[in-house]
């Protein structure tokens, strides 16, 4: 199993207690998957993912070991890729990244 569909599934099983709209869990996973994915792709090693839930929102953070700034690129409309951290934007209320012991955590927020 590849590490991005290892963290759909945890971030699906933590979510099953939560009775949340099926359109926000699909954009929860989506954008999970696309966060460990750049790290893997990026070569910066995932090594840990969190999810805080607050009153307002829920959080998913992906640690990683690389000090690589992650950006926001226009992709070229022929292009298959780089559009991951573009959906995660499309898909969360705000994303960001901030350095974490060993590396950075990049994170996507979700108005519940």
């Amino acid at each position: 199993m590849t590490a991005p569909a290892v963290a759909r599934h945890q971030v699906r099983t933590a979510l099953a207690a939560l009775e949340l709209d099926e359109r926000l869990r699909d954009d929860v996973l989506l954008a999970t998957s696309e966060l460990v994915t750049n790290a893997v792709e990026h070569g910066e090693r995932p090594d840990r993912l969190e999810l805080r839930l607050t009153t307002e929102e829920l959080v998913v953070s992906v640690f990683d070991t690389g000090s690589k700034i992650p950006r926001l690129r226009e992709p070229l409309p022929a292009a298959a890729r780089s559009r991951g951290l573009q959906l995660v934007r499309a898909l969360s209320l705000r994303w960001g990244y901030d350095p974490a012991d060993g590396g950075k955590c990049v994170w996507a927020a979700f108005a519940l």
